[in-house]
């Protein structure tokens, strides 16, 4: 009985209990929204006391991130009868419910809240907003920029502003994150022009490149790096010295509030390295550095970070003819060049490589004594003579006039080529003006030099007709010398010129004549028949009066005429 009696008492108890629980959740209804404290976490469920001395288990999936022992969640009521009578709780839900509040009141206040692009769609994206909830961006509404590759935005998490709102279906809620940009970029913008100062150092990303420089995004909005700022030294490609995307920190040199223009430095960022130029450089120091750069009219040396130097391409060689200084340097190359000069407000250092080596036109003369022969090759044909190379980047000239003695050549291509070999005679050597004169003719002896010293005026002397004019008859003499007997010196003393007399003279005819002038210098040969009769006959006659001195003076020049006719 004493059994019986005690089961009884237990049945009652639980009734009690069971009564006491029940009557405990009549202030809770489905669908209510609870906080609970995590009271046991295991392999499948979270416990939760919801404090109506019951406990909530949640599948651990529905956590993001698991809670520990004593944290508070947030979790919705399902039902308050569950199979086994305890009360049934939804953290996902709790979740949903959370951000359905958030989002209308978002939406109501336009204040900007957390999503991700997810997907791409016709017109535009669909955003995650958290809590089941999806949202459409339209693509122009996506960001403060024209968006040509919308799937680079797939995977970005940012804040967006609700434009419209919706609890129910999937996407009816639409969103901009321009807007949330724009406000954003405003507020960067007047605390940036509020706040800092020049001289201050800022950072930023490279946006884009132009020629005149880079574009620095400082928040949204942009600063100038031009390129005449990224360096001390020279600039030509500002890729070389920062790269898209690239984080960088630069000094602000100059801000407009009122045109809005940021204007920053790279090379402000350190000192100025022409400053203090003289007091590591002087003219006639020998600097070891690399070529940075090659144009046509020289190459550029970077003596130091943010100082270069121009090598003019006349200092590259003393006798090498350099077109482009790409035919002896590239980039890269280590070169040993002589400060020359410097001017340190317009930033300019002139190098000169050929000061470093031995300049052979000091010791020319020496090498090429004048009277030198040589046999050497043709390496330019001009209109008016010859280049002959002496030896490597050294050229002598061969003027046209000075070929032969006699023959006057109207072009050079009628004596040599490009790459023939003659013999030459060094006749000047001016090392101060890089020249040396070579001739031909100086090999022999100038031939009408040595007429005028066999033939003196008055001499006879025999020859070829070379040609019958109107004027004259030309006779080619000793060393190829023509001269000229005029017409009128073509007949004797006591004779009239006709034009029968030069009938009778052919090319190829022996002739003998007496020079009348013959000038080396203006190479002119004058030739007489004329003056050569007429010293013949006063020959003749003194000949005649010299011998009959004992005779009468009586005897006439009619008388020796008279002889001579009798003769």
């Amino acid at each position: 009985m004493a059994n019986e009696s005690e089961i009884e008492e237990k049945k009652t108890s639980m009734q009690l209990m069971q009564e006491e629980y029940l009557k405990s959740l009549d202030g809770i209804e489905d669908g209510q929204l609870v906080t609970g404290t995590v009271v046991q976490v295991n392999n499948e469920y979270v416990f939760v006391d919801v404090g109506y001395k019951s406990e909530g288990k949640i599948p651990r999936e529905e956590f993001k991130e698991l809670p520990a022992i004593g944290d508070s969640v947030s979790v919705v009521i399902v039902t308050k009868e569950g199979k086994h009578g305890q009360i049934v709780v939804s953290k996902k839900r709790a979740d949903v419910k959370e951000r359905t509040d958030e989002l209308r009141s978002a939406a109501e206040g336009r204040t900007p809240i957390e999503g991700t692009f997810i997907k791409v769609i016709k017109g535009g994206f669909e955003v995650d907003l958290g809590g089941e909830y999806k949202g459409f961006c339209p693509l122009s509404k996506a960001d403060v920029v024209r968006v040509e590759e919308p799937e680079t935005l797939i995977g970005i998490t940012d804040y967006f502003v609700i434009d419209k709102f919706h609890a129910g279906a999937k996407l009816k809620s639409v969103v901009s994150r321009r807007e949330y940009l724009e406000k954003k970029i405003k507020e960067n913008k007047e605390k940036f022009f509020s706040t800092v100062k020049i001289g201050d150092v800022v950072e930023g990303v490279v946006k884009s490149f132009t020629s005149f420089g880079a574009f620095i995004d400082l928040g949204g909005f942009d600063g100038l790096l031009h390129i005449n700022d990224m360096s001390w030294g020279h600039v030509t490609r500002p890729k070389d010295f920062v790269k898209k995307g690239q984080v960088v920190q630069l000094r602000l040199i100059n801000i407009d509030p009122e045109s809005q223009k940021i204007n920053l430095s790279l090379k402000h960022m350190n000192e100025d390295p022409w400053s203090t130029f003289e007091q590591r450089y002087h003219v006639d120091d020998v600097i070891v550095a690399p070529v940075t750069k090659l144009t046509s009219f020289g190459v550029f040396i970077e003596i130091e970070p943010g100082v270069e130097g121009l090598a003019h391409i006349s200092e590259l060689s003393w006798v090498k003819r350099v077109n482009n200084p790409k035919e002896v340097l590239k980039i890269g190359d280590v070169v040993n060049a002589k400060v020359l000069g410097y001017d340190l407000d317009k930033k300019r250092v002139s190098l000169g490589l050929k000061q470093l080596m031995e300049n052979p036109w000091d010791t020319i003369a020496e090498r090429y004594p004048v009277g030198m022969t040589l046999n050497k090759p043709v390496v330019k044909i001009t209109n008016s003579g010859a280049f002959i190379n002496l030896e490597e980047g050294i050229d002598g000239f061969l003027h046209i006039d000075d070929i032969s003695w006699t023959k006057k050549l109207k072009n050079m291509a009628g004596f040599c080529k490009e790459g023939d070999s003659i013999d030459v005679v060094v006749t000047r050597v001016e090392p101060d003006n890089r020249r040396i004169r070579l001739s031909v003719k100086k090999l022999e002896d100038n031939p009408w030099q040595v007429l005028k010293k066999d033939y003196p005026k008055y001499s006879k002397i025999t020859g070829t007709v070379s040609n019958v004019t109107e004027f004259g008859v030309f006779v080619k003499v000793i060393g190829d010398i023509e001269g000229l007997i005029s017409k009128y010196n073509l007949v004797g003393p006591d004779e009239e010129f006709n034009d029968e007399v030069l009938q009778k003279y052919n090319v190829g005819d022996t002739i003998t004549a007496m020079v009348i002038e013959c000038n080396p210098i203006t190479q002119k040969l004058s030739l007489s028949i004329k003056e050569m009769i007429k010293r013949s006959q006063q020959s003749e006659i003194a000949k005649y009066i010299h011998g009959n001195d004992d005779e009468e003076d009586t005897f006439t020049f009619a008388d020796l005429m008279a002889s001579k006719d009798d003769n």
